[in-house]
């Protein structure tokens, strides 16, 4: 299990040397002219730059499993290179390994008929175009998505969906250009055949974005997370996905890589958090002596390092799970490490912030907006809450 192959393992060392010579250094670059820009939400000309330089070195679309569209690659062996992307929220666009976008890659790229794929997978493919995934509501409690009520009705040739959603992260960059909503075709079908999902061109006559959402006051541009009204909007019946009354369905096959991918780009974070808190513990001093000889932060220290590791090990397990048994064999390994990873990262940057004191909490270290960013990963992809009782139910059920 342990071993990559050497595919894997050149891709690895492609990765480390990219990141330390494109990426660390322009992180500030790239802040800057996010800030400075004045369309805050249009493509940032640093990342533009990168994205050459990525593709070129034939470090492009690694998150596809399907030779034909990507690296071909294991869930496993993606896994370790989505922790080196992780360590940096500039990194995974420059790769074209960023979500939702590698989610709804996948999604269409398995789920979609060739016309949906050439209008829509291509241009994504090459980087051109972005996209939002359009699921949650601000009216519903939205961790059951059964709840779930944006209404997708038949009209003839034509889908007309009302509905409001939020965070439907990537809608606000202006290079998106197409959503995956999901919304209810079906009310008096069976609790898991009523939902389907639909390719909504975002400049759509209805289309309505709202506000961007903040999280913990940021904004996360140029990416942004929108509430959008859809407004009477439509599409051709051609724009359904796989067929009405398949969208759990779909969504079960879009979510189990998503959340690897979520995992190991958090234990990115954390490695880079545990980093800065070594460093500093080293250089500081308080009281006549190094912070690195105060057993306090050496514990910390220590526990930040065996958190890490058991989960990454947990979630190396679940990709490795998912490549040779399938996702729903490994469902109860997903839902672990999909509470274990956030949860760990927060602990680790929290604890680098004590470590760093006034400058932990402000813009200049990485790991103010790294708390807020993995603070909301305990929500997406579904609450802990959920992924606890799926674990629960699981375990019960061998001791019936």
């Amino acid at each position: 299990m342990f071993e990559l192959s050497d595919k894997a393992k050149k891709l690895q060392a492609q990765l480390h040397e990219f990141m330390d010579a494109h990426i660390y250094p322009n992180e500030h670059k790239y802040h800057e002219q996010v800030e400075q820009a004045e369309n805050r939400w249009a493509p940032v000309p640093i990342i533009e730059e990168l994205k050459v330089k990525a593709k070129s070195a034939g470090l492009w679309n690694l998150f596809l499993p399907e030779s034909e569209f990507g690296a071909g690659l294991t869930n496993y062996e993606y896994a370790h290179l989505c922790e080196v992307m992780g360590r940096s929220s500039m990194a995974p666009e420059v790769f074209n390994c960023s979500a939702p976008d590698t989610g709804n890659m996948e999604t269409i790229a398995r789920y979609g008929n060739k016309e949906q794929q050439d209008k829509w997978l291509k241009p994504l493919l090459n980087g051109e175009i972005r996209s939002c995934f359009s699921m949650t509501e601000p009216d519903v409690a939205s961790s059951d998505a059964t709840n779930i009520a944006c209404e997708i009705r038949r009209d003839g040739d034509e889908y007309v969906i009302n509905g409001r959603k939020w965070w439907s992260s990537g809608a606000m960059t202006t290079t998106a250009k197409i959503a995956i909503v999901m919304g209810k075709t079906d009310p008096d079908a069976e609790k898991h055949k009523q939902q389907s999902m639909i390719l909504v061109p975002l400049d759509t006559p209805g289309v309505k974005m709202v506000r961007p959402l903040t999280v913990f006051g940021y904004d996360h541009a140029p990416h942004g997370h929108a509430e959008i009204h859809y407004d009477n909007v439509r599409v051709p019946v051609d724009n359904i996905l796989l067929g009405e009354g398949r969208g759990f369905e779909i969504a079960q096959g879009r979510l189990g890589p998503g959340r690897i991918h979520h995992c190991m780009r958090t234990i990115g974070v954390a490695e880079r958090a545990l980093e800065l808190m070594c460093q500093r513990a080293n250089d500081r001093e308080a009281f006549g002596k190094p912070l690195s000889s105060f057993d306090s932060i050496r514990k910390d220290i220590a526990r930040s390092r065996i958190e890490i590791e058991q989960a990454r090990l947990m979630t190396l397990k679940a990709a490795h799970m998912m490549d040779t048994v399938g996702n729903k064999v490994a469902r109860q390994e997903i839902a672990m490490i999909k509470v274990i990873a956030p949860s760990m990262a927060l602990k680790i940057i929290d604890r680098a912030i004590q470590v760093h004191g006034g400058a932990g909490v402000s813009q200049d270290t990485f790991l103010a907006k790294a708390w807020a960013h993995v603070r909301t990963l305990r929500l997406a992809d579904g609450p802990d809450e959920v992924h606890l009782d799926s674990v629960a139910k699981i375990e019960l059920k061998q001791y019936r």
